[in-house]
């Protein structure tokens, strides 16, 4: 039984909610620089206190407060820290000593001057203000505590992330395993680039622009050699597949008589969920299971291809990653120009965003044609154009799907 035309909404639900039955993938030790992007898969525990001593925020001068609880408190300059260099010597009462930023506060100290709030007379130091306990001080502990967790399980290993769990000893870290996706093109049209093309035929560019996307969702893309109009070709093709997590395919899953893609999943055994979803571009998209892979059947027109992967399969990659959301922002902005609405349908339109003020505006590329990759070069975003009848004006607010930071930011 074919399943029926759903929307994009409903489409995104179902893929997920099968994604999610397989998620998250398994967790793998990498070294400190490989975990950059990925999930923790397990909690990040301090080992010790983070800073591990108290130390100075400021150079200066370090004392305790209560030998200067008033201005013009006069203190010996008992000795000097600097950083990475700790004093062994408890400071005696009633001194002070020289401290530099970093620098451990020595015992007996409870308190930092900066130097440009004391007044230096030879081996004496006046402070031009009374002391205060804690001052310039950054606390032992003060920002993990030994045995606290640093990290939780499924935080996103961001830089700031890599330099805590390298200030806690960590060189390896437990994070979920990258998604390995197969990338299958199709068409007995296309020719692998640097073939030779005979007459009607096309350099095959959809598995250069979907390995580029999956690696930017975080997945790792093996490209498979192209499968032609077949059943015995699409089914060679799709055995070799199935040892990925994902299998996406681009081209033969609309409705023509070579579009054999459907049938060949069939063949196999796979279960289909999810084919045709009312939207422009991408609307023969095939969605199903064989066994524990998914497979995405992309449409063949490399605009549709793109914008399908950015719609549906990059969220399903990043949940299997462990990665919440699609790692794109919902944004709302206005229209340079008029748009025609289609009924039924919801239309993805690709344009520039542009900031004035406060408000982003979107002007749509030159061409909106999906067999044309110019209109997938460039583009800022992807605007959400509702289901018509109608039309919205110029300067109507709209809905859309931010692919990079838009000008003027």
């Amino acid at each position: 039984m074919t399943p029926r035309m759903r929307t994009p909404a409903q489409a995104l639900r179902l893929i997920l909610a099968r994604v999610a039955r397989l998620s998250p993938l398994p967790s793998e030790r990498v070294p400190l620089a490989g975990a950059l992007g990925r999930a923790l898969a397990v909690d990040l525990v301090a080992p010790w206190d983070l800073p591990p001593f108290a130390a100075s925020t400021m150079d200066g001068y370090a004392l305790r407060a209560a030998d200067a609880a008033g201005p013009g408190a006069a203190l010996p300059v008992a000795f000097e820290v600097a950083a990475g260099h700790p004093s062994r010597r408890r400071l005696p009462p009633g001194t002070c000593c020289r401290i530099f930023t970093g620098g451990a506060l020595p015992p007996g100290a409870d308190a930092v001057e900066m130097q440009e709030r004391v007044a230096r007379r030879g081996e004496v130091a006046v402070l031009t203000r009374p002391a205060e306990a804690g001052r310039f001080v950054r606390p032992l502990g003060d920002d993990v505590r030994k045995g606290a967790v640093a990290l939780p399980a499924g935080a996103v290993v961001d830089p700031g992330a890599i330099g805590l769990a390298a200030s806690l000893g960590r060189s390896v870290l437990q994070v979920r395993r990258r998604p390995r996706v197969a990338i299958l093109p199709t068409g007995d049209e296309v020719v692998a680039l640097g073939g030779r093309r005979r007459p009607g035929q096309v350099i095959e560019s959809n598995s250069h622009v979907l390995a580029a996307a999956v690696a930017e969702a975080g997945g790792l893309a093996e490209v498979l050699p192209a499968a032609g109009d077949d059943l015995r070709s699409l089914r060679r093709a799709l055995g070799r597949a199935r040892r990925a997590d994902v299998v996406v395919t681009t081209g033969g899953v609309s409705v023509g008589d070579r579009d054999l893609v459907k049938q060949a999943l069939a063949d196999a055994g796979a279960e289909l969920h999810l084919w045709r979803v009312a939207m422009r571009p991408g609307k023969p998209l095939a969605f199903g299971q064989l066994g524990r892979t998914l497979v995405f059947g992309l449409p063949g027109n490399p605009v549709s291809a793109l914008v399908t992967f950015e719609l549906f399969v990059r969220p399903a990659l990043r949940r299997l990653a462990g990665l919440a959301g699609s790692g794109r922002l919902l944004v709302r902005g206005r229209l340079a120009g008029p748009q025609e609405l289609v009924a039924g349908i919801t239309v993805y339109l690709r344009a520039r965003a542009v900031r004035g003020g406060p408000t982003l505006g979107f002007s749509p590329l030159r061409t909106q044609a999906s067999g044309n990759l110019t209109s997938a070069t460039g583009l800022d975003a992807l605007v959400i154009l509702p289901p018509g009848p109608g039309r919205l004006e110029a300067g109507a607010e709209v809905e859309a799907v931010l692919l990079r930071p838009p000008a003027g930011d």
